[in-house]
């Protein structure tokens, strides 16, 4: 019987740093971070201070910090993903 060894790959594109803009910057730092974390500290961000729609949670409600980076009042959770990349930057 053989057995089969699987390796796991990590994504590097997402894994590699990227430097957020000085808007992006007030939310998750200046210092450069991989995307998968960005978007952490995002959803953090976001959770923190309840900017979920109520009535849809896959909308979030855009406050003073967040309306720079979205550039409109509501954004749906798969936009901001979208939006939060014209924000970040190859290092």
């Amino acid at each position: 019987m053989t057995t089969k060894t699987t390796t796991t790959k990590s994504n590097s594109a997402f894994m590699k740093p990227v430097q957020p803009s000085p808007e992006l910057a007030i939310i998750v730092g200046s210092e450069p971070l991989p995307r998968t974390e960005v978007t952490k500290k995002m959803w953090d961000y976001i959770k923190a201070n309840d900017l979920q729609d109520p009535s849809n949670r896959r909308n979030i409600n855009a406050d003073d910090k967040l309306r720079p980076i979205f550039g409109k009042e509501q954004v749906n959770m798969f936009e901001m993903t979208k939006l939060v990349s014209q924000h970040l930057s190859s290092i």
